[in-house]
Protein backbone atom coordinates (compact mmCIF):
# COMPACT_ATOMS: atom_id res chain seq x y z
CA UNK A 1 0.00 0.00 0.00
CA UNK A 2 2.88 2.38 0.67
CA UNK A 3 3.75 2.55 -3.02
CA UNK A 4 0.77 4.89 -3.34
CA UNK A 5 0.55 8.28 -1.67
CA UNK A 6 -3.22 7.82 -1.35
CA UNK A 7 -5.19 4.61 -1.68
CA UNK A 8 -8.81 3.73 -0.87
CA UNK A 9 -10.85 0.56 -1.11
CA UNK A 10 -14.65 0.87 -1.15
CA UNK A 11 -14.42 4.00 1.02
CA UNK A 12 -17.90 5.10 2.07
CA UNK A 13 -19.37 7.96 4.07
CA UNK A 14 -23.07 8.42 4.75
CA UNK A 15 -24.98 10.87 6.88
CA UNK A 16 -27.99 8.95 8.04
CA UNK A 17 -29.47 7.39 4.93
CA UNK A 18 -27.72 9.84 2.59
CA UNK A 19 -24.48 8.54 0.99
CA UNK A 20 -22.00 11.29 0.15
CA UNK A 21 -19.11 9.00 -0.80
CA UNK A 22 -19.99 5.48 -1.92
CA UNK A 23 -17.53 2.65 -2.61
CA UNK A 24 -14.65 4.96 -3.59
CA UNK A 25 -11.55 3.27 -5.02
CA UNK A 26 -8.53 5.51 -5.59
CA UNK A 27 -4.84 4.96 -6.24
CA UNK A 28 -2.77 8.16 -6.38
CA UNK A 29 0.97 8.10 -7.06
CA UNK A 30 3.58 10.11 -5.14
CA UNK A 31 4.10 13.51 -6.77
CA UNK A 32 0.82 13.37 -8.67
CA UNK A 33 -1.60 16.30 -8.78
CA UNK A 34 -5.10 14.83 -8.56
CA UNK A 35 -8.26 16.87 -9.03
CA UNK A 36 -11.36 15.57 -7.28
CA UNK A 37 -14.59 16.97 -8.65
CA UNK A 38 -18.13 16.43 -7.52
CA UNK A 39 -21.29 18.26 -6.46
CA UNK A 40 -22.85 18.48 -3.01
CA UNK A 41 -19.73 18.69 -0.89
CA UNK A 42 -18.33 15.30 -1.91
CA UNK A 43 -14.82 16.72 -2.33
CA UNK A 44 -14.82 18.28 1.14
CA UNK A 45 -16.10 15.08 2.72
CA UNK A 46 -13.50 12.94 0.94
CA UNK A 47 -10.66 15.20 2.04
CA UNK A 48 -11.87 15.14 5.63
CA UNK A 49 -11.97 11.34 5.48
CA UNK A 50 -8.47 11.09 4.02
CA UNK A 51 -6.99 13.50 6.58
CA UNK A 52 -8.51 11.59 9.50
CA UNK A 53 -10.97 14.34 10.42
CA UNK A 54 -14.00 12.12 9.70
CA UNK A 55 -14.60 8.46 10.42
CA UNK A 56 -15.65 6.45 7.35
CA UNK A 57 -18.94 4.59 7.37
CA UNK A 58 -17.31 1.72 5.50
CA UNK A 59 -14.29 0.67 3.47
CA UNK A 60 -10.67 1.57 4.05
CA UNK A 61 -8.14 4.23 3.11
CA UNK A 62 -4.43 4.80 3.48
CA UNK A 63 -2.14 7.82 3.19
CA UNK A 64 1.54 6.97 2.76
CA UNK A 65 0.74 3.49 4.02
CA UNK A 66 -0.98 4.57 7.25
CA UNK A 67 -4.67 3.84 7.74
CA UNK A 68 -6.84 6.95 7.76
CA UNK A 69 -8.50 5.83 10.99
CA UNK A 70 -5.11 6.34 12.71
CA UNK A 71 -5.35 10.10 12.79
CA UNK A 72 -2.07 10.64 14.62
CA UNK A 73 -0.09 8.65 12.07
CA UNK A 74 -1.81 10.26 9.08
CA UNK A 75 -1.32 13.79 10.40
CA UNK A 76 2.45 13.43 10.06
CA UNK A 77 2.10 12.94 6.31
CA UNK A 78 -0.54 15.50 5.37
CA UNK A 79 -1.07 19.20 5.04
CA UNK A 80 -4.64 20.45 4.73
CA UNK A 81 -5.98 23.78 3.50
CA UNK A 82 -9.78 24.02 3.75
CA UNK A 83 -11.68 26.63 1.76
CA UNK A 84 -11.57 28.94 4.79
CA UNK A 85 -8.04 28.80 6.19
CA UNK A 86 -7.92 28.06 9.95
CA UNK A 87 -6.22 31.25 11.13
CA UNK A 88 -6.43 33.22 14.37
CA UNK A 89 -7.66 36.72 13.54
CA UNK A 90 -5.92 38.34 16.51
CA UNK A 91 -2.47 37.00 15.62
CA UNK A 92 -0.09 38.45 13.08
CA UNK A 93 0.90 36.30 10.12
CA UNK A 94 4.31 35.76 11.71
CA UNK A 95 2.81 34.78 15.06
CA UNK A 96 0.42 32.35 13.38
CA UNK A 97 3.22 30.52 11.61
CA UNK A 98 5.45 30.51 14.68
CA UNK A 99 2.57 29.09 16.73
CA UNK A 100 1.91 26.26 14.26
CA UNK A 101 5.64 25.50 13.94
CA UNK A 102 5.86 25.09 17.71
CA UNK A 103 2.77 22.87 17.69
CA UNK A 104 4.69 20.74 15.19
CA UNK A 105 7.49 20.39 17.71
CA UNK A 106 9.93 23.09 16.64
CA UNK A 107 11.73 25.02 19.41
CA UNK A 108 11.08 28.77 19.55
CA UNK A 109 14.22 29.85 17.65
CA UNK A 110 13.62 27.35 14.85
CA UNK A 111 9.93 28.34 14.68
CA UNK A 112 10.92 31.98 14.18
CA UNK A 113 13.27 31.01 11.35
CA UNK A 114 10.58 28.85 9.75
CA UNK A 115 8.02 31.64 9.91
CA UNK A 116 10.43 34.15 8.38
CA UNK A 117 11.29 31.79 5.53
CA UNK A 118 7.63 31.02 4.78
CA UNK A 119 6.61 34.68 4.82
CA UNK A 120 9.30 35.35 2.24
CA UNK A 121 8.41 32.30 0.15
CA UNK A 122 4.75 33.32 -0.07
CA UNK A 123 5.30 37.04 -0.59
CA UNK A 124 4.00 38.03 2.85
CA UNK A 125 7.14 39.54 4.39
CA UNK A 126 5.85 43.10 4.24
CA UNK A 127 2.60 42.06 5.92
CA UNK A 128 4.00 39.50 8.33
CA UNK A 129 3.61 41.74 11.37
CA UNK A 130 0.04 42.79 10.56
CA UNK A 131 -2.88 41.13 12.31
CA UNK A 132 -4.62 38.51 10.20
CA UNK A 133 -7.94 40.32 10.69
CA UNK A 134 -6.56 42.96 8.28
CA UNK A 135 -5.55 40.41 5.62
CA UNK A 136 -7.26 40.22 2.24
CA UNK A 137 -8.70 36.93 0.98
CA UNK A 138 -5.57 36.36 -1.09
CA UNK A 139 -3.27 37.01 1.85
CA UNK A 140 -5.28 34.62 4.03
CA UNK A 141 -5.09 31.89 1.39
CA UNK A 142 -1.33 32.30 1.11
CA UNK A 143 -0.92 32.30 4.89
CA UNK A 144 -3.08 29.19 5.09
CA UNK A 145 -1.04 27.46 2.39
CA UNK A 146 2.19 28.41 4.15
CA UNK A 147 0.79 26.89 7.33
CA UNK A 148 -0.26 23.72 5.48
CA UNK A 149 3.21 23.09 4.01
CA UNK A 150 5.19 24.20 7.06
CA UNK A 151 6.13 20.63 8.03
CA UNK A 152 6.88 19.60 4.41
CA UNK A 153 4.01 17.09 4.11
CA UNK A 154 4.14 14.24 1.62
CA UNK A 155 0.50 14.83 0.66
CA UNK A 156 -1.23 18.20 0.46
CA UNK A 157 -5.05 18.42 0.49
CA UNK A 158 -6.55 21.64 -0.86
CA UNK A 159 -10.17 22.77 -0.99
CA UNK A 160 -10.81 25.57 -3.51
CA UNK A 161 -7.22 26.89 -3.25
CA UNK A 162 -7.71 29.79 -5.70
CA UNK A 163 -11.38 30.65 -5.13
CA UNK A 164 -11.93 34.35 -4.44
CA UNK A 165 -8.41 35.38 -5.39
CA UNK A 166 -7.46 38.16 -7.77
CA UNK A 167 -5.52 37.04 -10.86
CA UNK A 168 -2.11 37.91 -9.40
CA UNK A 169 -2.71 36.02 -6.14
CA UNK A 170 -4.25 33.07 -7.98
CA UNK A 171 -1.21 32.83 -10.24
CA UNK A 172 1.18 32.86 -7.30
CA UNK A 173 -0.75 30.03 -5.62
CA UNK A 174 -0.80 27.97 -8.84
CA UNK A 175 2.94 28.52 -9.28
CA UNK A 176 3.61 27.34 -5.73
CA UNK A 177 1.46 24.24 -6.18
CA UNK A 178 3.30 23.28 -9.35
CA UNK A 179 6.63 23.83 -7.59
CA UNK A 180 5.54 21.56 -4.75
CA UNK A 181 4.42 18.84 -7.16
CA UNK A 182 7.65 19.07 -9.14
CA UNK A 183 9.51 18.56 -5.85
CA UNK A 184 7.57 15.34 -5.19
CA UNK A 185 4.63 16.47 -3.06
CA UNK A 186 1.35 14.75 -3.87
CA UNK A 187 -1.43 17.32 -4.28
CA UNK A 188 -5.09 16.36 -3.90
CA UNK A 189 -7.32 19.30 -4.75
CA UNK A 190 -11.02 19.94 -5.02
CA UNK A 191 -12.27 22.95 -6.97
CA UNK A 192 -15.16 24.06 -9.12
CA UNK A 193 -12.81 26.36 -11.06
CA UNK A 194 -12.30 23.85 -13.84
CA UNK A 195 -9.79 25.96 -15.75
CA UNK A 196 -7.52 25.74 -12.70
CA UNK A 197 -8.10 21.98 -12.43
CA UNK A 198 -7.28 21.51 -16.12
CA UNK A 199 -4.09 23.56 -15.83
CA UNK A 200 -2.75 21.98 -12.65
CA UNK A 201 -3.78 18.35 -12.50
CA UNK A 202 -2.28 15.18 -13.91
CA UNK A 203 -5.54 13.28 -13.39
CA UNK A 204 -9.07 14.06 -12.31
CA UNK A 205 -11.84 12.00 -10.76
CA UNK A 206 -15.51 12.89 -11.24
CA UNK A 207 -17.96 11.88 -8.54
CA UNK A 208 -21.75 11.88 -8.80
CA UNK A 209 -24.28 10.45 -6.38
CA UNK A 210 -21.32 9.43 -4.25
CA UNK A 211 -19.82 7.23 -6.99
CA UNK A 212 -16.71 7.76 -9.12
CA UNK A 213 -17.98 7.91 -12.71
CA UNK A 214 -14.84 8.98 -14.61
CA UNK A 215 -11.13 9.19 -13.98
CA UNK A 216 -8.07 10.09 -16.05
CA UNK A 217 -6.09 13.02 -17.46
CA UNK A 218 -8.36 16.06 -17.97
CA UNK A 219 -8.18 15.89 -21.77
CA UNK A 220 -9.06 12.19 -21.80
CA UNK A 221 -12.04 12.74 -19.49
CA UNK A 222 -13.22 15.52 -21.81
CA UNK A 223 -12.82 13.18 -24.80
CA UNK A 224 -15.41 10.88 -23.24
CA UNK A 225 -18.10 13.41 -24.17
CA UNK A 226 -16.44 14.40 -27.47
CA UNK A 227 -15.25 17.72 -26.13
CA UNK A 228 -12.01 19.57 -25.51
CA UNK A 229 -13.36 21.11 -22.31
CA UNK A 230 -13.41 19.45 -18.90
CA UNK A 231 -16.43 21.58 -18.02
CA UNK A 232 -18.52 19.75 -20.65
CA UNK A 233 -17.54 16.39 -19.18
CA UNK A 234 -18.30 17.57 -15.67
CA UNK A 235 -21.77 18.79 -16.63
CA UNK A 236 -22.68 15.72 -18.68
CA UNK A 237 -21.20 13.02 -16.48
CA UNK A 238 -22.24 14.45 -13.11
CA UNK A 239 -25.54 16.00 -14.15
CA UNK A 240 -24.52 19.15 -12.26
Amino acid sequence: MSQFAVRTEALTKSYGDVPVVRGLNLEIEPGEVYGFLGPNGAGKTTMRLLTGLLEPTGGDGWVCGDCITDRGAVSRHVGYLPERPPLYEELTGREQLEFVAQLRGQPADAATETATALLDRFGLTDDGDKRIEAYSTGMRKKAGLAQAVLHEPAVLFLDEPTAGLDPRAARSVRTELRRLADAGTTVFLSSHLLSVVTELTDRVGLLTDGTLVAEGPPDEVADRVDSEELEDAFIELTGD
